[in-house]
């Protein structure tokens, strides 16, 4: 038979890791949130932005063509971080993982700019970013666009594009 104090002892380390329990749950929802965001504003939006420079630069007969690709490494830089975070905290499962992954490989067959070096484009090189930015709106990624925060709607677009690419 416990003593008074002994439960008093025993509900208070309960209710200690109930509170605990509580507390993991959240910081894991809360980090779960942040690396979705992560993928929205370092890959989907810099997709739509990059869809826009396209526009842009095809309007004008490429001026500046380097927008373009530095936007790309801007692209490319955010899967990678976006992808090794959620990879590393476990968040990011593995068939999401390999979709960005081979998304990641993908888009760095299109010129993109280097550590200290802009990438010089060809005729040819700019029609295959004009087909880029076409793909880009046929999966929704475009400019004038709804983007959604939905998981799943940006794992599905990333997955369509993907195919648009590797068909390519």
């Amino acid at each position: 038979m416990m003593s008074k104090k002994q439960k008093a002892i025993f509900g208070l380390s309960l209710l200690v890791n109930i509170v605990l329990v509580v507390c993991l749950i959240i910081g894991y929802m809360k980090l779960s949130l942040v690396h979705r965001e992560l993928f929205y504003s370092e890959v989907q939006y810099n997709l739509v932005e990059l869809d826009g420079l396209i526009e842009q630069q095809k309007m004008k007969n490429w001026p500046e063509p380097n927008l373009v690709t530095t936007q790309l490494g801007d692209v490319l830089n955010g899967l990678e971080v976006a992808t090794n975070s959620g990879k590393y905290s476990g968040w990011l499962s593995n068939n999401d993982r390999m979709i960005m992954e081979r998304l990641n490989n993908a888009l760095r067959q299109y010129p993109h700019d280097g550590l200290y070096k802009f990438s010089v484009l060809s005729q040819s090189d700019k029609s295959d970013f004009e087909d880029l930015q076409s793909k880009l709106q046929d999966v929704g990624f475009g400019m004038n666009m709804t983007i959604s925060n939905d998981w799943e709607s940006f794992i599905n677009k990333s997955d369509k594009l993907l195919a648009l690419l590797e068909d390519y």
